[in-house]
């Protein structure tokens, strides 16, 4: 029984947002292949390892780590334009995100991918891998991806990266974090997300625990 105007969240839908690059799909190969080739017009040569590291964050602080500050944005324009063509068919699914993505439908959950990557690229993304999302946002990396989090009430937000722990609980979201992406479980911890997972194999089991305290959780209290 609820008192003092408290209702449960039983009759309830709730949403869990998720990181695209090394969350959802291995873009790995796509963005480091695109970024060689914009690179090499310009006469610098980066280990592809290198260019690994950087996968997640904003491309202006990628190439900003290996050319001179004018060519950043020149350079992020040519990415761009040929990322669709290079980068989105080296793109594939990573094990356990459809079934992710399934789990919390059966649930009644919603769905929402919140990304640093420019937004039409993630929604090529999205359409290509034939990832069923219910709200696509991009263009957003850590702490500012609470914006979107918040508009669409976000309970939990799955990343690979420390920014999407500090996005996660900028926005009140539980944050959950995957070690599918370049950084360190050690690096991920610092931060100090909810839970940390080795890869999305094992959000299904974790989401149904969350899920069944969250039926019981006073509205008035989250």
């Amino acid at each position: 029984m609820n008192f003092s105007g408290t209702s449960s969240n039983a009759s309830k839908s709730f949403m869990v947002g998720f990181d695209l690059d090394m969350t959802l799909v291995d873009s790995s190969d796509g963005i480091t292949s695109t970024m060689d080739v914009v690179l090499k017009r310009h006469g610098f040569t980066i280990a592809l390892e290198e260019m690994a590291k950087t996968v997640g964050i904003p491309l202006w602080d990628s190439f900003g780590q290996w050319v001179p500050a004018e060519l950043v944005d020149p350079l992020v324009q040519e990415y761009r334009a040929i990322y669709g063509e290079i980068g989105i068919p080296q793109t594939t699914v990573l094990p356990g995100a459809k079934e992710a993505l399934e789990a919390i439908r059966a649930l009644g959950g919603r769905t929402m991918v919140v990304s640093a990557k420019l937004e039409s690229a993630v929604v090529k993304i999205v359409k290509y891998l034939d990832l069923e999302l219910d709200v696509v946002v991009g263009d957003l990396y850590a702490e500012k991806k609470a914006s979107a989090l918040k508009a669409e009430s976000a309970d939990i937000y799955v990343g690979d990266h420390p920014g999407d722990v500090r996005g996660a609980k900028t926005a009140g979201a539980v944050s959950v974090a995957v070690t599918t992406g370049p950084i360190s479980r050690e690096e991920l911890v610092l931060e100090g997300p909810g839970v940390i997972l080795t890869s999305l194999l094992e959000f299904p089991a974790w989401l149904t625990a969350w899920h069944e305290e969250w039926l019981q959780t006073p509205t008035k209290s989250r």
